[in-house]
């Protein structure tokens, strides 16, 4: 209690009193190591000299919480969509982790106000504001724990994440693999064939794809389409295959 009462004296009573007490509205919890969120804004063109010549910024602190964020987003993932294979995950994880979108996120959150860096790279193609995210994660991370971590991540980050958007924009498995076999020069084909239902009011259409003349998936459906899909979701899964 005593030591919770002094951090706090020292919270407010500090010439950075603004940037504290924007952190604990930003991640809920008064934060006790304070120098180690003054380091997660230190971007390295700002970097200080410790008394042993070290530079100091946060690039370790952006390393430890890139890790941290993305094994926090693949747990996420893996509960929050028990049916999807590992291509699905994959995928979603790194738009979730990618630098266009912890850069947004930095603005929308107001991080971008408190960022201590001296440089003239320009805002739109500089990963400052993202790594300053992931920096602040790390520092979450080491101040508190894992869990206050996860906790920040899935209350804060995604709650600006339209997951069921996402899931929609990554379900069509035709496309991702089309655009897969061009990028590693494979040949790929769809054959399909339509055959009449039990009660002949609706066509079966089924479907087989073809990598380099390798049949990697099978699937029917009502439409082409969705026989394409469910094609396509299969062979996704045996990619590692070839």
């Amino acid at each position: 209690m005593v030591k919770r009462i002094v951090q706090r004296v020292k919270l407010f009573s500090s010439d950075r009193k603004e940037f504290y007490l924007f952190l604990k509205g930003l991640i809920g919890f008064y934060p006790q190591n304070l120098k180690l969120y003054d380091l997660a804004f230190m971007h390295k063109s700002a970097s200080t000299v410790d008394s042993q010549g070290n530079f100091v910024n946060n690039e370790r602190l952006e390393f430890l919480g890139d890790a941290v964020l993305g094994s926090i987003i693949a747990d996420f993932l893996y509960n929050r969509f028990p049916q999807e294979d590992e291509g699905f995950l994959t995928k979603t994880r790194s738009k979730l982790v990618n630098r266009t979108f912890l850069t947004n996120l930095t603005f929308e959150m107001g991080l971008n106000v408190f960022i201590d860096a001296k440089t003239t790279s320009s805002i739109k193609k500089s990963h400052i504001f993202g790594d300053v995210l992931e920096a602040l994660i790390g520092a979450i991370y080491l101040d508190k724990d894992y869990q206050t971590a996860k906790f920040f991540v899935i209350k804060k980050i995604l709650t600006f994440v339209d997951l069921n958007e996402v899931e929609q924009s990554d379900s069509n498995y035709k496309s991702q693999l089309i655009e897969w076999s061009q990028k590693n020069r494979k040949e790929i084909t769809f054959e399909t064939v339509e055959e009449p239902s039990e009660n002949y009011k609706q066509p079966v259409f089924k479907a087989v794809v073809k990598i380099n003349n390798k049949q990697l998936g099978s699937g029917s459906g009502t439409s082409k389409k969705e026989a394409h899909q469910k094609a396509a979701k299969e062979a996704f899964g045996k990619l590692k295959d070839l």
